[in-house]
C-alpha cells in the first residue's frame, strides 16, 4: 500500500518513489526512537580458527520480533561487521570531544603545510573527520558485504521492517594476540 502511494506521489518515477518511502521510514523510526527497547539478543561470532571473536547487543521492543530471521540475521552481520572491520565507537556521540577536535585539528594542520587556504583546509578536515569515523565508528561504517550501505542503515531497515525500535546497544571485539 505504502509503495503504491509512494508511486502516485512521485508521479510513476520509481526513482523518486524510493526516496519517498526511505523517508518515510526514517520518519517512523524516528517515531519509534523513544519507544523502550528492552528485548533483543547477544550474539557471538567467532572468525575462522577462533582467534578473532565479537559479541554484539541488539536491542528491540518485544521478544517476537527478537526471534525473527530478519532481527537475528541483522545481529549475526553486525557481529561479524565487528569482527571484521574493528570498530572503536558505537556511535558518533561516544567519541571523546577532544579526541574529536585533535583529530580535526591535525588533520587541518596537514592541510595547511601542503600549501592550502584556511578555508580550503577546513573543508580537508572535515572531509578527513567523515573518513575518521567511517573507520572507527560502528553505525557510520560502511556494511562489509555491501559499502553502499552503512551499519546504521542495515538497522533502520529492519526497524522498518518489523514496526519496532531497533537499536545497537553496544558491541566488544577480542581478538588473540593483542
Amino acid at each position: 500500500m505504502e509503495a503504491k502511494r509512494a508511486l502516485n506521489e512521485a508521479g510513476g518515477d520509481f526513482g523518486k518513489a524510493k526516496k519517498l518511502l526511505e523517508q518515510w521510514g526514517a520518519a517512523s523510526a524516528a517515531k519509534r526512537a523513544g519507544r523502550t527497547a528492552s528485548q533483543g539478543v547477544i550474539e557471538p561470532y567467532i572468525h575462522g580458527g577462533g582467534q578473532i571473536g565479537a559479541l554484539v547487543e541488539l536491542d528491540c521492543e518485544t521478544d517476537f520480533v527478537a526471534r525473527t530471521e530478519d532481527f537475528r540475521n541483522l545481529a549475526h552481520e553486525i557481529a561479524m561487521h565487528v569482527a571484521a572491520m574493528n570498530p572503536r565507537y558505537l556511535s558518533i556521540d561516544e567519541i571523546p570531544e577532544a579526541e574529536a577536535g585533535e583529530v580535526r585539528q591535525r588533520l587541518r594542520d596537514e592541510a595547511i603545510s601542503k600549501g592550502k587556504t584556511a578555508e580550503i583546509a577546513d573543508r580537508v578536515a572535515e572531509g578527513g573527520f567523515k573518513k575518521y569515523l567511517e573507520q572507527n565508528v560502528l553505525l557510520e561504517q560502511p556494511y562489509v558485504r555491501d559499502d553502499s550501505k552503512k551499519i546504521k542503515q542495515l538497522v533502520q531497515e529492519v526497524a522498518t521492517k518489523t514496526g519496532e525500535n531497533v537499536l545497537v546497544k553496544r558491541f566488544t571485539r577480542y581478538q588473540i594476540g593483542l
